[in-house]
């Protein structure tokens, strides 16, 4: 098992990579950055690494939702 099946299915995982955040999203890797610079999916630096908290995706998503809902 290469270390992307692991993601998908460990879902202990505390810190996805950017790339891991985009595939939970379906999106692209651009677009989950352009998410992360303008602040509406939380990332933190852990030295020269940025990783994407593993529930953010779901609260990006939950907040997305809402504001459909209220528009």
């Amino acid at each position: 098992m290469d270390m992307v099946d692991i993601a998908a299915v460990d879902s202990t995982l505390v810190l996805l990579t950017v790339e891991e955040a985009a595939r939970r999203l379906r999106i692209g890797r651009t677009t989950c950055y352009a998410l992360i610079r303008s602040g509406e999916l939380e990332s933190i630096d852990i030295g020269r690494l940025r990783r994407v908290p593993a529930d953010a995706p779901a609260a990006y998503l939950a907040r997305r939702r809402s504001a459909k809902r209220a528009a």
